[in-house]
């Protein structure tokens, strides 16, 4: 997928401004993303086909406009006619590759402006963002910390599709992101301050990362904490670190076929930590794997062993029905 920063001025054939968009430069409203049709289908058709810097003069019918309702008018942009033509000059400014956050695709994020330093938020970590919520049509149903004071919040207290991409996001970033209905509000319509969320609806989110507050910063700078009680946190990340890291390598021993080896790793892990789901799934898919492996192993030695006795068993009937030869002294 892409994000394009396009500009362009769309006109009737009587010359009549019916729409312009020129602000590219504001990264909070630039944004215009192939799978949204954005003022009118003819537009995301026509950039599919656009290299970065190129102008172009579109005649648009009106099936690929506004058809035979044409559209009312909308703030400052006037009516179109019904069936009517459009007349339109379209640049491609810009355009870069989305990267996905999630293995299925469900949420990606698209940086506007490059982040500071090299430090990301963390699980529990509070942070401080600018927040915009949009629509598919742009309908504006969030707008946070803009006007007033970061919008603070904690990480794993908002939707999936908000924590994860902020826990990619660097001091000062700005991103676009996109969020479908299972990390967003699902299948329940959901009330917001400026406009209602319909079921089932993808949305998009413009966040600028102000400011973070690290999860293990709470421990390391509380003055609340003993000098004893911040070593047993540090002792306790770094247990916590060991453990996921011999669970991975469990893992990977598991899909390289080295049972034993995957079983050490699991059993120091649920010394480490015996209550942690995480490690009892995977030793429930290694017995399962062992399991299966003893099966195979079984029916290899059966057979083998099967054919051994039929071989003997052959060997043994042969010999039986060998008859002796006798030999004429006299002849």
């Amino acid at each position: 997928m892409f994000i394009l920063a396009v500009t362009y001025e769309a006109r009737l054939e009587d010359g009549t401004l019916v729409s312009k968009f020129d602000r590219w430069n504001s990264l909070l409203e630039m944004v215009c993303i192939v799978e949204i049709r954005y003022f009118c289908p003819a537009l995301s058709k026509a950039v599919k086909t656009m290299k970065k810097g190129e102008m172009v003069h579109l005649t648009v019918k009106p099936q690929y406009a506004f058809g035979e309702k044409g559209r009312p008018t909308i703030g400052e942009e006037c009516a179109v006619p019904p069936n009517a033509t459009l007349q339109i000059n379209l640049e491609l400014v810009a355009w870069k590759v989305v990267s996905e956050i999630t293995n299925d695709k469900k949420v990606s994020k698209k940086i506007l402006k490059e982040g500071e330093g090299y430090e990301r938020p963390n699980d529990g970590a509070v942070v401080q963002v600018k927040l915009i919520g949009k629509l598919q049509d742009g309908t504006v149903f969030l707008k946070k910390g803009h006007d007033e004071e970061p919008f603070e919040f904690k990480i794993d207290e908002v939707i999936d599709g908000l924590d994860k991409p902020v826990k990619t996001m660097k001091k000062g970033e700005i991103a676009l992101v996109t969020i479908h209905p299972d990390y967003a509000f699902g299948s329940s319509a959901s009330h917001h301050e400026l406009a209602v969320i319909p079921a089932n609806s993808t949305v998009y989110y413009v966040i600028e990362m102000v400011s973070f507050v690290k999860a293990v910063k709470f421990v390391e700078y509380d003055s609340t904490y003993s000098d004893e009680e911040k070593q047993q946190a540090k002792v306790l990340k770094v247990t916590c670190n060991l453990n996921n890291a011999a669970c991975k390598r469990a893992q990977a021993y598991i899909q390289l076929v080295d049972l034993d080896l995957a079983e050490i790793d699991i059993k120091k892990a649920l010394e480490i930590d015996p209550n942690n789901r995480d490690v009892k799934l995977e030793y429930k898919i290694l017995k399962q794997k062992v399991k299966e492996y003893n099966k195979k192993d079984a029916q290899f030695y059966g057979n083998m062993f099967a054919k051994m006795k039929q071989i003997k068993t052959t060997n043994a009937a042969a010999k039986q029905e060998a008859v002796p030869v006798t030999i004429d002294s006299k002849a």
